[in-house]
């Protein structure tokens, strides 16, 4: 019997290489469709819940909700340097703000922890709402909390100093991770693929309008601890809180007056890799330069000619660490959950201090080409990143601003602001 030769066994091999080369795309290009898919009924079933919620309690999640403990002023656990504060001590107002975050969550949880008993997450919602005395490392109480009681029902701050050992806040939560987001792990709390949609500005998107320290003679900077309320800052803030989602406050359906089908309630953004990423590592400016509203190109100097999508190794700073993009799902700190219509999908991300200021935070995904966005009446559409974004030289959206007034931001900026009264007519 003969037998194959050398040559055609070498023929045979190369031909069997060429068909897996040819293949290879093909069969990457349809896990990454799955993976797209997947990701969309992920938001569908996010939408769903959405829409339960608001029929159960006739209303959405509050985007910056939960508890008190009243110890705002107790000043205790941060006047001693070593103390509780992240680096030591702290200022004195600092120290009431620090202290009410370590008693309590201090109204700075998102929308998705209201959102668990609507996604299948009861038993993480029952170890949320009560009580827990062991902490991540099993210790009890957890040795942290001296001078504080067990973590409290709700749970503490996702962004205070107990919140990194508090075991719910460290669960990952399959509904609100996109399966083509690779990233896992520390420095991370807890990752979260999906951000609600705060509108064309960020300015009050973490204190609202319960910000005295914007008032004549306020008592305090952070006063929205205690639920006062000043008439200037609601007034200004109401000029800018133009989304769905609104920090602190309570919105219903009806407040959607441009119609649930051209409005984003929420949007998809991609976790941080650690990796300096334009899209997912915040470019920080000086903070006193945003004071009256961020500019949307302060940090377009900022990425490396030579890998646009990354920043400058020199010359730049980077907030990284445990500030990266969608790395708490719990939290309702701008750069962990929020997106704003400003700048068009897959855009840099460039802000203040840390991811508790406002800034330039846009929708962004793993994905070829652009990012899912949840419309209001739970549809899922896919936002290409050429949408048209109007003028983005034009200035932000200031305190003078009138409610209704038309976005900046073209199509974009629209689909982003709930009570606008601008008319969709583009395909999107």
């Amino acid at each position: 019997m003969r037998g194959f030769t050398l040559v055609e066994l070498l023929v045979v091999i190369a031909i069997i290489g060429v068909l897996v080369g040819l293949l290879l795309p093909a069969v990457q290009a349809a896990r990454e469709a799955a993976r797209r898919m997947s990701c969309s009924n992920n938001f569908k079933q996010i939408g769903l819940a959405v829409h339960n919620y608001h029929s159960t309690y006739n209303r959405l999640p509050t985007h910056g909700a939960g508890t008190k403990s009243g110890a705002v002023g107790d000043q205790h656990i941060c006047t001693s340097s070593g103390g509780e504060c992240p680096g030591g001590s702290a200022p004195p107002g600092w120290a009431a703000i620090w202290a009410d975050w370590g008693a309590s969550n201090g109204m700075n949880l998102s929308a998705f922890v209201g959102l668990l008993p609507f996604i299948e997450q009861q038993a993480l919602w029952e170890q949320i709402s009560n009580p827990l005395a062991e902490d991540a490392n099993g210790d009890s109480p957890p040795p942290h909390a001296v001078g504080l009681p067990a973590y409290p029902s709700m749970g503490p701050n996702p962004n205070g100093f107990r919140g990194a050992l508090y075991t719910p806040w460290l669960t990952e939560v399959p509904a609100f991770r996109c399966p083509s987001d690779p990233g896992v792990g520390l420095p991370a709390m807890g990752r979260t693929n999906y951000a609600v949609c705060g509108g064309d500005s960020s300015k009050y998107a973490y204190y609202g309008a319960r910000n005295p320290g914007m008032e004549p003679n306020a008592p305090s900077s952070h006063g929205w601890f205690n639920s006062t309320w000043g008439p200037d800052t609601s007034a200004r803030a109401r000029a800018h809180l133009r989304g769905v989602f609104m920090a602190h406050e309570t919105s219903k359906f009806r407040d959607i007056l441009d119609g649930l089908s051209n409005t984003m309630m929420m949007g998809e953004i991609a976790t941080d890799l650690g990796d300096n990423d334009t899209r997912t590592s915040m470019s920080a400016v000086n903070p006193l330069a945003t004071a009256t509203g961020m500019l949307i190109n302060s940090c377009d100097d900022h990425p490396d000619p030579a890998r646009p999508q990354f920043w400058k190794s020199t010359g730049v700073t980077v907030v990284a660490g445990a500030n990266g993009r969608g790395y708490r799902w719990s939290s309702f700190a701008p750069y962990f959950s929020q997106f704003f219509s400003i700048k068009p999908p897959n855009s840099l991300t460039c802000g203040q201090q840390n991811a508790l200021n406002p800034g330039v935070f846009s929708t962004s995904s793993r994905h070829q080409g652009g990012t899912h966005v949840l419309m209001a009446d739970g549809a899922v559409k896919f936002i290409t990143d050429s949408i048209e974004a109007g003028n983005q030289q034009a200035p932000p959206i200031t305190d003078t601003n009138r409610p209704g007034d038309v976005s900046p931001y073209g199509l974009w900026g629209s689909l982003g602001t709930k009570a606008s009264k601008e008319i969709i007519s583009e395909e999107f």
